[in-house]
């Protein structure tokens, strides 16, 4: 069967994808190899973050770079087999983290970042997915006075964008969160306008049900080739073909496995993250993710548990799990709330895709008609997958467009 569109992958991105295509009235078919929101969409924070203005560039500074050297760091730790695999990515990374070039990023950025809580509401409602979403905000947490005076001038300064916060004391932290041990933290940070979402791979399948009521098709296969055929594409899985006249490949850390053998080869690294549940008890609930920036992780309110969610590990895709990071974060959490029993028997382990400008690749391919790809959106794939969802549609439909797109193209590399 000929489809208008097919999109490979059904993380966040590419559901949200399929989702404003058939919106508009395409025929399309989403493919992944696991249901909807069942790898990285699943692992997340479950944070739709409108205060996340702002990139996260390579250290540059050498007190930095040293302390990332033990590589026994609770928020980012890193394995010399991925360093040495992707060390021209990462190199540019670190070129692209010189302040000039954050500026104008942070700036190109902000133009998706904008519209993330709008394009979520607009799924939000029409999925029927309400019971998911808690419109309380995040808690950023310091430890140290000098991060603390930067962290408020920095939102104060965010303000002219339409982020809402509020400073916090320490007793007013214990007000909104009596449970917590906050012995060792000097303050905190209330961003009010972002939002937590209670279960986010249970999000994305609401977005795909909802996808499917609008006529859409789902197939769970694994992609082995992806081909062109006369004016438009095959896409090879392991037991069917599959025709469509445009495809978008949004497979986050895989999408590059599968545009390589089409001669594109852009700087997509993985960053892998783990999380863990524990048991939620009266003596350890929470009403707000809780983010301990100096040690680097979540502690999230979810319907599966409190999850525990770690910073970032530099490791390869099919690189055995560590839970190293994860037990050093465990035992910072410990501290803030009675966490004993674990929910799983292992810890989850996902990988997230990473651009070494910080930004993701959202346009039209460079050698080919009707190939589009959505990809690389870091830690913000789960947030900026509705928007990125409308500008795919856009493009491919020949829309007026909601943001610039020139900023996120794949020719930039």
């Amino acid at each position: 069967m000929r489809y208008e569109v097919i999109v490979v992958g059904a993380g966040m991105v590419g559901t949200s994808i399929a989702w404003h295509l058939q919106k508009h009235n395409s025929q399309v078919l989403l493919l992944d190899r696991k249901s909807p929101g069942s790898e990285t969409s699943y692992g997340n924070a479950g944070l739709i973050q409108r205060e996340a203005i702002h990139v996260h560039p390579f250290p540059r500074h050498l007190t930095e770079l040293v302390r990332l050297l033990p590589n026994q760091n609770t928020d980012i730790r890193y394995r010399w087999p991925a360093v040495l695999r992707h060390h021209r990515a990462l190199l540019q990374y670190w070129q692209f983290s010189a302040p000039s070039s954050v500026q104008k990023i942070e700036k190109e950025w902000e133009t998706l970042i904008e519209h993330c809580t709008s394009e979520h509401q607009e799924m939000i409602t029409a999925a029927g997915a309400e019971n998911l979403i808690r419109r309380v905000g995040w808690i950023e947490m310091h430890r140290t006075e000098d991060k603390f005076r930067v962290a408020i001038a920095a939102a104060l300064n965010m303000r002219e964008q339409g982020i809402e916060h509020k400073v916090l004391s320490i007793d007013e932290l214990k007000v909104l969160e009596p449970n917590g041990n906050f012995d060792g933290f000097i303050g905190a940070i209330h961003w009010s306008n972002s939002w937590q979402v209670s279960n986010p791979g249970a999000l994305v399948k609401a977005y795909a049900k909802s996808f499917q009521e609008m006529q859409g098709s789902i197939t769970e296969c694994n992609v082995k080739q992806i081909l062109p055929d006369g004016d438009g594409w095959q896409v090879i899985t392991d037991d069917d073909i599959f025709y469509s006249d445009h495809l978008v490949v949004a497979a986050g850390p895989w999408s590059n496995q599968l545009i390589k053998p089409l001669c594109y080869d852009l700087p997509l690294f993985p960053m892998r993250g783990y999380h863990q549940h524990f048991d939620i008890t009266p003596q350890n609930t929470i009403n707000h993710s809780l983010v301990d920036m100096d040690k680097g992780f979540v502690m999230g309110p979810m319907q599966q548990g409190i999850r525990i969610t770690t910073g970032a590990e530099m490791t390869l895709m099919n690189a055995e799990k560590d839970f190293g990071q994860l037990q050093a974060v465990l035992r910072f959490a410990k501290e803030i709330l009675p966490l004993t029993d674990s929910v799983e028997e292992e810890a989850w382990a996902g990988s997230r895709p990473c651009m070494p400008d910080m930004k993701p690749v959202i346009g039209a391919a460079v050698k080919h008609d009707n190939l589009w790809f959505a990809f690389g959106h870091g830690h913000q794939g789960f947030t900026l997958g509705p928007i990125t969802g409308r500008i795919i549609e856009e493009l491919i439909h020949d829309r007026p467009l909601t943001v610039n797109v020139d900023p996120f193209n794949a020719q930039r590399f």
